[in-house]
């Protein structure tokens, strides 16, 4: 079996229900607190590309009021808001379950029993 990680924030519910889930199928994950352990410009690369994601926008929390802060509605540079995510980690939608080459936003949690199949 692949190697799962969960980046993971503890304070939100969708990504303790993650969490969970993976405890009760057993699986000891590689859990990346991401708010502390923040990722770097490849790895969010890298998440997007496996997320199936064409912008980073995608994989962004919009209604965040640093998105707004940063106006960040109008950015159309992808690096520029790949910078954003690596600068304020809050931005970044979550919980992200990586399997393999592939990952999910795990909301609703059925794409993360997908994932684990």
């Amino acid at each position: 079996m692949n190697t799962i990680t969960l980046w993971h924030n503890p304070r939100c519910s969708k990504s303790r229900d993650s969490f969970k889930l993976l405890e009760e199928k057993g699986i000891e994950a590689k859990v990346v607190k991401y708010l502390e352990d923040v990722p770097t410009i490849d790895e969010l690369k890298t998440v997007l590309t496996m997320l199936g994601m064409s912008s980073a926008r995608e994989l962004m929390r919009t209604k965040e009021a640093v998105y707004g802060e940063l106006n960040l509605k109008d950015e159309t540079s992808e690096e520029k808001l790949i910078e954003a995510m690596v600068n304020n980690p809050k931005l970044i939608e979550r919980p992200i379950v990586i399997k393999g080459n592939k990952a999910v936003i795990g909301r609703p949690i059925e794409k993360v029993i997908e994932l684990l199949g």
